[in-house]
């Protein structure tokens, strides 16, 4: 996951500096730039979509190798890109490769923890944060002592070149038990299993709606300087990640629906409070503390999934993952489209809509004599 975290959060660290290196004496224009996201993006969903039913076909083990590879080869490639075509082609290989690790490591680490799929599925996901914390650190630190971003990217290759080569000599579980795959149509004819789908794209929404607009929400409209946007950010990812430690130490003791149907809500207030509150450094810390809340919604959703059905495997496990990045791409979209005709503000407070869902959602998905959260604290 710390791996995976490096090729899906080192380009926004340089791409400023990546645009001044080509596209002439005006460097790359925004569209260029932006394009340079985007085809990592493709490259992250179809390793998601493909990889998943090949999966449960090949192995784990050829996909986790694969993964670790792309990314070495997409670091490698984008740090000697000679044109921004071969530029373009390693950021959609760097993709690529984080999107066959997150299609594959959630199933394996399922199969590996039956009896505690939600403290395991939660710490597996605390790494993505602390990778990209990590990531993000180095990155800027790397620029800012004088390295070119193209040792910036030769400097991270080391971790997924060392993992491909640590995971050749381990044995892995099988996704699909001797009981058989579920066939993904089954799945589909399932209410459950479509809620949730709808519940962990608002999983995703909640995660990234607030994140991806956070550096500028600090900015234009509470009025920081640009360093407390990044830090904002910075502090956010960690929140996400003692969030997810959290609960992979609490382990059985706490009910995964009572989990997410709390921390939904606890999102909901946070971003409401975030998005509205007039004075700006208490608005800034509750949008930070959104992290904290809404950072077990995603993984824990991944292990009542796999709980419902153990033998959903890859194919199950790409269509949840790539329903959370739908979900991922829609808030942020909508949060600007708000934000330029009414104010940001209003934009971010639209995001609390992605929370509220999922714990109705989630009330629908829990098993009937549970008691609701609130009852069962009190």
């Amino acid at each position: 996951m710390g791996a995976l975290a490096i090729g899906l959060n080192l380009l926004p660290v340089c791409l400023i500096t990546i645009g001044h290196s080509f596209g002439g004496a005006h460097g790359l224009d925004e569209e260029q730039l932006g394009r340079l996201g985007g085809v990592s993006f493709l490259g992250v969903v179809l390793g998601i979509l493909v990889c998943g039913p090949l999966a449960d076909r090949f192995g784990a083990k050829l996909f986790a190798l694969g993964g670790n590879a792309l990314l070495s080869l997409g670091l490698a490639l984008v740090a000697t890109a000679p044109s921004y075509l071969f530029l373009a082609l390693g950021f959609f290989i760097l993709g690529l490769g984080g999107g066959v690790l997150d299609m594959v490591l959630s199933p394996v680490v399922a199969a590996l923890n039956p009896e505690r799929r939600s403290s395991a599925m939660n710490w597996l996901h605390s790494f993505y944060c602390v990778g990209a914390v990590i990531t993000v650190l180095v990155g800027t630190a790397a620029l800012h002592v004088g390295l070119s971003w193209r040792c910036t990217f030769l400097l991270l290759l080391p971790l997924p070149a060392a993992l491909t080569i640590a995971f050749a000599r381990l044995p892995f579980p099988a996704l699909v038990s001797d009981v058989g795959r579920t066939p993904f149509i089954s799945l589909m004819r399932q209410p459950w299993f479509v809620l949730a789908l709808l519940a962990i794209f608002c999983g995703g929404a909640t995660e990234l709606g607030l994140a991806q607009w956070l550096p500028a929400y600090a900015q234009t409209t509470l009025g920081f300087a640009p360093w407390i946007g990044g830090l904002a950010l910075l502090t956010f990812s960690l929140a996400m990640a003692i969030g997810r430690m959290a609960i992979g130490m609490a382990g059985t003791r706490v009910n995964p629906f009572h989990v997410i149907i709390l921390a939904s809500l606890g999102s909901v207030a946070l971003m409401l409070l975030g998005a509205f509150l007039p004075q700006p450094g208490v608005a800034l810390v509750c949008c930070i503390l959104a992290g904290l809340t809404g950072s077990c919604l995603w993984p824990t959703l991944l292990a009542v999934s796999a709980d419902r059905y153990p033998h959903g495997g890859g194919s199950m496990f790409a269509a949840l993952a790539g329903m959370g990045n739908a979900g991922g791409i829609m808030m942020p979209w909508l949060v600007g489209l708000i934000g330029d005709h009414a104010g940001l503000r209003l934009g971010l407070g639209l995001c609390a809509v992605a929370p509220l869902g999922m714990a109705v959602l989630v009330l629908m998905m829990r098993p009937a004599r549970q008691a609701l959260p609130l009852a069962a604290a009190a």
